[in-house]
């Protein structure tokens, strides 16, 4: 904490928490008309830390408030929910000239209960169902997406 400048303090608070405050004023006029839902995306790192993280941390905590207190000012026409990804692995995913293939070594398929990292497919599944007429009685609350992980709390090096 002692390293970390207030510039940078600001930059993960404006792209975390901010950018996500900017996207919801503007698209809320359509979301009521429409009785639509904003799905945030926060973080496991929002409920349990690693060193040095604080800045991310308190971003992706502030979303979390930011969900629920969203759900109490929009609803009943706007639902609200956030999202908790753990360790998702996007090396796949990235655009080609950075794109990677993962290397999970056994432990880190065994720490997680549900027995493989995360993937992509795994957070949009989640959002998908959220944002539709499914979750209609679901609002204000926060999934954790981590196979298990957070509740094992155990990370290997």
């Amino acid at each position: 904490m002692e390293q970390l400048s207030l510039a940078d303090w600001r930059r993960w608070q404006d792209s975390h928490l901010t950018g996500a405050f900017l996207c919801t004023r503007a698209a809320i006029p359509g979301l009521r008309t429409r009785r639509g839902s904003i799905v945030n995306m926060a973080s496991t790192r929002a409920l349990q830390s690693e060193p040095h993280c604080e800045a991310y941390a308190a971003a992706k905590g502030g979303l979390l408030a930011m969900t629920h207190a969203l759900a109490i000012s929009l609803g009943p026409e706007v639902r609200v929910n956030a999202i908790c990804p753990g360790w998702i692995e996007t090396g796949p995913w990235q655009k080609s000239s950075q794109r990677s293939t993962p290397e999970h070594r056994p432990i880190d398929r065994e720490q997680h209960p549900a027995g493989r990292v995360g993937e992509p497919d795994d957070v949009a599944a989640a959002v998908a169902f959220l944002a539709g007429d499914e979750a209609g009685f679901i609002t204000g609350q926060e999934f954790v997406i981590d196979g298990g992980m957070t509740r094992k709390m155990i990370y290997a090096d």
